[in-house]
């Protein structure tokens, strides 16, 4: 079995979400937000969302992590927070040694929606309905899930292309 765990990351909020694959079944395993608050000072929310993703990671102990990459953020802050957080993520993911891959949006919503421009409510009802989540997800935890779905995609792919 194979078990990937999807991470979106943020400065505010941090969606993961863990997604296992047994033969050519997917199962959900679990998914949630680590939520922070405005009010507190970048280096403390750093701190927050490392400790609490690190204890996910323990928890689930997947076999790989996958990250979503930065192209856009509302400004020059709003990005350099952004990149802080996913250093965080990178890192909480490597000190538990997980080896961690990285996708862009686009790529994501290909592989989840069959559309690169695809909205936030298109990728949440299809990884909904991939994963038979009767639940509602946030949209920061249906992106990590969907993080989660593309590679395990991508490995089925690079499977077929090698001959693995």
């Amino acid at each position: 079995m194979k078990v990937v765990i999807g991470i979106d990351p943020g400065s505010i909020v941090c969606g993961y979400g863990v997604v296992a694959k047994k033969g050519h079944e997917l199962h959900y395993v679990t998914s949630g937000d680590i939520r922070m608050s405005k009010g507190k000072p970048l280096e403390l929310r750093l701190k927050q969302l490392f400790e609490e993703l690190r204890a996910v990671i323990r928890d689930v102990r997947p076999d790989e992590a996958a990250i979503e990459k930065v192209f856009y953020a509302r400004g020059k802050q709003a990005a350099l927070h952004l990149g802080h957080a996913r250093g965080v993520t990178m890192l909480s993911a490597a000190i538990e040694d997980v080896p961690v891959v990285q996708y862009s949006a686009l790529e994501v919503k290909k592989a989840v929606v069959g559309y690169g421009r695809a909205d936030k409510d298109q990728v949440i009802k299809m990884t909904r309905l991939i994963l038979d989540i009767g639940a509602e997800l946030t949209s920061d935890s249906a992106d990590a899930l969907a993080l989660a779905l593309c590679h395990l995609n991508s490995i089925n792919i690079f499977k077929a292309l090698s001959g693995v």
